[in-house]
């Protein structure tokens, strides 16, 4: 990176799930700026891992299976490769490209995912997924994900199972750390995370950290902040490197 840093100075908030952190971490301090890592989500296994495992061995009756995060990528396929049930024909589809490339670095070379944004609706727009009528589809998800994919797959005619296999939670923080930090920006990456940061601020807080830039890669995160009365709102691309692309192009332009 050539010229002045573009986030030089800067204090920026990643509230990524701890390990999941290290790559935006990395490209801030690369760019200049000082990451806090404040995590707003938990990720954990599920405590008893009965039901999956149960629909893992059953994985030949189906056509189709889709992960909707890596996170569903890392506990779904640890799951499969533990029963000794790879994925052999079954065709594999992902929300985006970040749970495709890890499909990928898990043995799967052919993966169905949208090139663009990383959501349920771009997957349901690409062809691959339009005549499902009498397919047999499992979603591998967190507890209590959204619906609106199995519930379109439904319309279409297919059978739909879900796999819930890893446990999202909010984590034990104590605010006080966040606010002393006086961050210069702030990066969100679920509509849950914001909703768990919104409940830690008191009315004060809150009154301060809706003018912080805040940076999110998804238009549907961008209207929750709203909606909560976030000033400043700059939707980015999908995962770490349009957060960081948003954060730079951002820095760039304080520094004209």
């Amino acid at each position: 990176m050539t010229g002045p840093l573009p986030l030089a100075g800067l204090k920026i908030v990643v509230t990524r799930p701890r390990d999941q952190a290290d790559q935006l971490m990395q490209g801030i301090r690369a760019a200049g700026g000082t990451p806090i890592l404040f995590p707003l989500l938990e990720i954990s296994a599920l405590p008893d891992p009965a039901p999956l495992l149960d629909l893992v061995n059953r994985l030949p009756e189906f056509n189709l299976a889709i992960f909707i995060s890596p996170n569903a990528v890392h506990y779904g396929m640890a799951a499969i490769h533990a029963a000794g049930a790879p994925p052999g024909a079954l065709k594999i589809a992902t929300v985006g490209q970040g749970s495709a490339s890890a499909v990928r670095k898990s043995g799967v070379a052919d993966v169905i995912a949208p090139a663009g944004r990383s959501d349920s609706e771009s997957l349901l727009a690409l062809p691959e997924l339009e005549n499902v009528r009498g397919w047999r589809i499992v979603i591998f998800r967190g507890e209590n994900g959204r619906e609106l994919l199995g519930d379109t797959l439904r319309a279409r005619g297919a059978e739909v199972e879900y796999a819930a296999c890893y446990r999202r939670a909010k984590p034990t923080q104590d605010v006080s750390t966040l606010l002393a930090a006086n961050p210069d920006a702030l990066t969100v990456t679920s509509s849950e995370a914001l909703a768990y940061l919104w409940e830690m601020l008191d009315e004060p807080a809150r009154r301060r950290f809706t003018g912080v830039p805040l940076f999110v890669p998804h238009e549907r995160i961008a209207s929750a902040a709203l909606a909560l009365g976030w000033r400043d709102v700059l939707p980015t691309a999908g995962g770490d490197e349009g957060l960081l692309s948003g954060l730079i192009a951002w820095g760039n332009g304080r520094h004209r």
